[in-house]
């Protein structure tokens, strides 16, 4: 069981990112959103077109809206205590969770099926900007 972060660390309308890896050693996005039970975690794509990320990476992570997560290209709304979309691009899907538990405070990865690598995005864990640019600063 690993700690991820406090509940304080996950905004109240928006997410906290972290990466995750994959038996295969694939790396996998994972948010933290608050939802009426507590916190929830799931991967972080949109069930309609998987290469959308629902947490793009940007200060106070996915955007939400009365308890639900939006995808922002789609503007489909996944539940965020069940992870379920009635509408859109989306509609009838569910999102995929990841388990974790929060105990006195602190969220705890609690899922044997993958491990956590680290907070932040995928591409997060060299300090580094992505970049297609040969221009360097």
């Amino acid at each position: 069981m690993e700690r991820i972060a406090t509940v304080e660390d996950v905004p109240d309308h928006g997410s906290y990112l972290f990466t995750v890896t994959e038996p295969s050693g694939r790396k996998e996005e994972v948010i933290l959103v608050h939802a009426a039970d507590g916190i929830a975690a799931w991967k972080n794509f949109c069930m309609h077109e998987p290469d959308q990320r629902l947490d793009t990476g940007l200060e106070g992570g996915a955007a939400m809206r009365s308890g639900e997560i939006i995808c922002p290209r789609h503007g489909s709304m996944f539940d965020a205590e069940t992870g379920y979309c009635d509408n859109g691009d989306a509609k009838g899907q569910t999102l995929v969770e990841v388990d974790v538990t929060v105990r006195h405070g602190d969220v705890f990865l609690t899922d044997d099926a993958v491990e956590f690598a680290h907070d932040g995005g995928i591409d997060d864990d060299d300090g580094m900007p992505d970049s297609t640019s040969h221009i360097g600063f």
